[in-house]
């Protein structure tokens, strides 16, 4: 039996909030949309969104208003004048920012008698609506599933836990391991194709050789919450010596060594504080400065 869907609003029209209230209306859900330059909203309007005239018009329209605009400042200028009208209704922020303003949020939300949950998109325009897109949600359980319907519009949404915090937490989190991933395989890249290799022969090749790298995150996890590393893979002494390969490598083909050395720096770090026989994920703890290597 087919249920009604939940109406939505989508405060914010910029290219990821369109994507988002496009998600809304191709789902079935009832979507009011507002956007400051009110043009923004023609093509939704066209597909069947309703436009709102104001802000607090738009957040009285629906239970549930999702708002993503530039960062929490704009957020925050644009819904505090209307702060009366979120009582008894559901905020879902998907602006990008960090845990600490997440918190603050969340209790100025909470002040005004609205149900909260802080979010962080985990993809591009292009991804949302679909189901293998990560959506994060930190906050009440019980909100998560009371509009899971809507959410699951959007991408999987996967709720991270209570702390309104985590969902920012996690996108810084994963932001960094990204930029870390592509530049080691940029670096890589540029490595080969000095060889006259091209970059779409190497790519499959590392590609296959980031699945056997998962697999040693799946050793080390345990290892950090332990707080003990045993070196019975690959050491960090061994891990220092094939690193110099690498830079070696890189110098003859005059490649920038900026990166692996970095690396090489951590490694050496820890091995002076007492970790050389240790797994390479002891260099968790000179990046917690828990150890300096001095």
């Amino acid at each position: 039996m087919n249920r009604e869907r939940e109406a939505v609003t989508v405060v914010g029209l910029g290219s990821m909030g369109s994507a988002l209230a496009a998600a809304l209306l191709e789902q079935g859900h009832p979507t009011t949309v507002w956007n400051r330059s009110p043009r923004k909203a023609d093509a939704l309007v066209a597909r069947g969104a309703r436009r709102a005239e104001s802000v607090a018009e738009a957040v009285a329209a629906s239970p549930l208003t999702i708002v993503c605009v530039l960062d929490y400042g704009v957020m925050h200028e644009l819904l505090d004048p209307v702060a009366g009208t979120l009582a008894g209704r559901t905020l879902v922020n998907l602006t990008s920012g960090s845990p600490e303003q997440a918190h603050e949020t969340a209790a100025w939300a909470r002040g005004h008698g609205a149900d909260y949950l802080d979010g962080a998109i985990m993809t591009t325009p292009p991804g949302v609506g679909s189901p293998e897109m990560m959506f994060f949600y930190s906050g009440s359980s019980e909100v998560v599933e009371a509009h899971r319907p809507a959410l699951s519009a959007l991408g999987d949404p996967l709720h991270l836990g209570t702390d309104p915090g985590l969902a920012s937490l996690y996108d810084a989190a994963l932001l960094g391991l990204m930029w870390a991933t592509l530049t080691g395989w940029l670096h890589g890249t540029a490595l080969v194709t000095a060889e006259n290799t091209e970059a779409t022969a190497f790519t499959p090749v590392a590609i296959r050789w980031l699945t056997a790298v998962t697999g040693f995150m799946a050793t080390y996890a345990p290892q950090v919450d332990a707080g003990r590393y045993p070196g019975d893979d690959a050491t960090v002494d061994v891990q220092i010596a094939a690193i110099d390969h690498l830079l070696h490598a890189a110098q003859a083909r005059g490649v920038d060594t900026a990166l692996p050395a970095l690396l090489k720096s951590f490694m050496e770090r820890a091995k002076g504080a007492g970790h050389g026989s240790d797994s390479y994920g002891s260099v968790i703890e000179v990046l917690r400065g828990s150890s300096d290597g001095k």
